[in-house]
């Protein structure tokens, strides 16, 4: 693992750049469990403005020098006065469309930004947003959602970037009018490298939550990692492959609470987390490949709210997958889980692929749409079966029920799924990922070796 780092002083501002290599950890302590070490990324700050420093005393445009660097204020202005909503001396008041604007760019990869906004004075509500530009201000694109400011109390917005290399910010006034808006304590993070176990990363890897089962490939949250790139969806987890414009692997549980009456709501859609410089998957994108939009995490198993059924049509969940495949044998498969979970079980499921090419209705494809969405080979599933209860992790032993899946990516494929039935051994050998990772070594050696057949 190498960490490289360059610090250096823009004015008083301090901007700290972490590169570095991905790579996931494994020790065997005498005992024989192993105890999976995943690299991941936490906020760090690189950037932090107040406004504190430069001033400017008119709305008409002009370029203000602030701690950070060269910003360009149009309808906007610094304030101080008792009305100006501020965190120190004077924040920045914007008023009608008016723009607040980098004239600079951040270097080395951006997680997410902060800032603090309020209304000025008596005005009233005005909404704002914060846009993007990763071509030094050529063009630029909406971050995050719009927001809304009400009140005179200093509120913070989080907007989730996930950016790599150069890019810049300008925060934009878009409704109001005449009504002013302050903004102030502009922070940018990036993410610093840390080392944790699996079982306390987060709530993620909790008793009945998507990542009880570890992290296959020790997939991180960084940009500097496209092709294993971490996304917690809440109702599922999954590795997401940039070149491959689709998921690696897809992780997630079912219990008796996952399961209720919200229907299939079919909102096909753009993962808007994605960093804005990938291509992004639309609903459209397979239209005319004869291949399906295959969910991994399936539509039916997320039902106990309209929200988490939702949830998992982002295309960032999708595979082109053959339409027998995936309305049969997946299908039925697919059937068969919830009836395990209908019966009084739960079930830590994941799911992937890989290799290249598969045959739709129309025949062989290696890619569609125009080559950038990879078609897979393969298509697997590991599926661990426990009767409902607590601390499931404890509860997993050598007689637990582990089903192991993997068929090809065609047409022809058969209906029944328990024609393709493997050990999970087999499918880490050919994708290279520790399936089971959270498990002790001598018990992983158990059950990935065991096909099964009940």
């Amino acid at each position: 693992m190498k960490l490289h780092r360059l610090l250096f002083t823009h004015l008083s501002s301090l901007f700290i750049l972490i590169i570095c290599t991905n790579a996931t950890e494994t020790a065997v302590p005498e005992n024989g469990m192993r105890k999976s070490v995943a690299r991941l990324f936490q906020p760090d700050l690189i950037l932090s403005e107040a406004f504190e420093l430069g001033s400017k005393n008119a709305y008409a445009s002009e370029n203000v020098t602030f701690a950070t660097g060269l910003w360009s204020l149009d309808d906007a202005m610094t304030g101080s006065t008792s009305k100006d909503r501020k965190s120190g001396a004077q924040s920045v008041r914007i008023r009608k469309l008016g723009k607040l604007r980098m004239e600079f760019d951040i270097m080395g990869g951006v997680s997410e930004v902060t800032l603090k906004y309020a209304v000025f004075g008596a005005d009233g509500p005005s909404n704002f947003q914060l846009w993007i530009s990763d071509d030094n201000g050529k063009r630029y694109r909406q971050a995050g959602a719009t927001v809304t400011a009400v009140d005179t109390t200093l509120r913070t917005a989080t907007f989730v970037i996930n950016a790599g290399d150069a890019v810049r910010f300008e925060i934009r006034k878009t409704t109001g009018g005449n009504n002013r808006i302050n903004i102030d304590d502009f922070i940018v993070y990036s993410y610093r490298e840390v080392a944790t176990a699996d079982s306390s990363i987060s709530d993620t890897f909790g008793d009945n939550t998507n990542m009880l089962l570890g992290n296959p490939s020790g997939a991180v949250s960084s940009v500097l990692n496209p092709n294993n790139y971490l996304i917690d969806q809440n109702y599922f987890v999954e590795s997401y492959n940039r070149d491959k414009a689709g998921p690696n692997w897809v992780s997630w549980y079912v219990g008796s609470t996952s399961l209720g009456s919200a229907k299939r709501v079919n909102s096909f859609r753009v993962d808007e987390r994605l960093p804005l410089s990938w291509y992004r998957v639309s609903s459209s994108s397979y239209e005319g490949s004869g291949f399906n939009r295959g969910h991994n995490c399936p539509s039916a198993d997320r039902t106990s709210t309209t929200e988490a059924n939702r949830a998992t049509f982002l295309m960032t969940n999708m595979i082109p997958q053959a339409p027998n495949n995936n309305q049969q044998t997946w299908g039925n498969l697919e059937d068969y889980t919830r009836s395990l979970v209908n019966a009084g079980n739960e079930v830590y499921v994941i799911m992937g692929s890989y290799g290249k090419g598969g045959v739709g209705t129309k025949g062989f494809a290696a890619a569609i749409d125009d080559g950038k969405i990879c078609v897979p080979r393969r298509i697997w599933k590991v599926i661990v079966v426990l009767p409902d209860g607590g601390e499931d992790l404890r509860r997993i032993n050598s007689n637990t029920r582990v089903i192991a899946v993997n068929t090809p990516n065609d047409n022809d494929v058969k209906p029944d799924w328990r024609l393709y039935r493997v050990n999970v051994r087999s499918i880490e050998k050919a994708t290279g990922y520790n399936l089971l990772s959270a498990l002790p070594k001598r018990l992983q050696d158990v059950l990935e070796t065991r096909v099964d057949s009940l």
